[in-house]
């Protein structure tokens, strides 16, 4: 795991009291007890018990409970898989919701919290019903775009390339390739170097230096990203 990377498995305790806010991490939550509201960028759900749900990294989100409160099982991750289950979890997946409440308790348990806690994180993830590697069209495997932006967003520092981000995508390089092309009208490499170009304009226009843009954002030098910013009009 990188060293910057966040795996930490929590339960919470939410009240009635409204919240909002963003994190550059993927949250999973599933509803143990009570119903919590939450708002993810303007689209409304309830996370009741044994429902789900998966915010992506940078979005927005409003949350507070109903009636007495709510319990949810909260994972904060920076794990990519995560990116492809960034939505509401089907509501019949019975090992999700029983992992979800074995963890609970063991976390209530000193002698079984630290197993939970190392344990808990990919067994969730196992557990969240991927689509099975088998079917035949894999135009079926939707890829979302969004999540997988955000996942690349905190990673400008490594050397991303195509096998990286199929990899989130859980598809083959050539198979995402292809998807780039088709749903993104360019090239896998030319969507990544858009997106952080525009990454790059965006801290440009807060008023970061060339200099510090170019660090975020994994240009070997301001003269590359300038060139860059140059090539684009910008």
């Amino acid at each position: 795991m990188h060293a910057s990377a966040i795996q930490a498995l929590s339960l919470r305790d939410y009240g009635t009291s409204r919240g909002s806010h963003a994190h550059d991490h993927f949250q999973v939550l599933i509803g143990l007890d009570g119903v919590l509201d939450i708002e993810v960028e303007g689209r409304g759900a309830g996370i009741g018990v044994g429902q789900a749900q998966v915010v992506a990294p940078g979005d927005r989100h409003d949350f507070g409970a109903r009636g007495q409160g709510s319990v949810c099982l909260v994972l904060d991750t920076t794990q990519a898989p995560w990116a492809r289950c960034a939505e509401r979890a089907p509501s019949d997946v019975p090992q999700l919701h029983a992992l979800a409440r074995y963890l609970a308790l063991c976390m209530k348990q000193p002698q079984h919290a630290a197993l939970a806690l190392q344990h808990g994180p990919a067994l969730l993830l196992e557990a969240w019903s991927p689509l099975p590697s088998s079917l035949p069209d894999t135009r079926r495997r939707r890829i979302d775009w969004q999540a997988l932006a955000a996942w690349a967003r905190m990673r400008w520092h490594e050397p991303l390339g195509v096998a990286d981000l199929a990899e989130v995508a859980c598809l083959s390089p050539s198979q995402f390739a292809q998807r780039c092309r088709e749903e993104q009208g360019t090239s896998a490499m030319q969507w990544l170097r858009g997106l952080r170009l525009a990454h790059a304009r965006e801290l440009r226009l807060d008023g970061l230096s060339v200099a510090q843009t170019a660090r975020r954002t994994g240009y070997r030098s301001p003269s590359a990203l300038t060139a860059a910013l140059r090539r684009r009009g910008v």
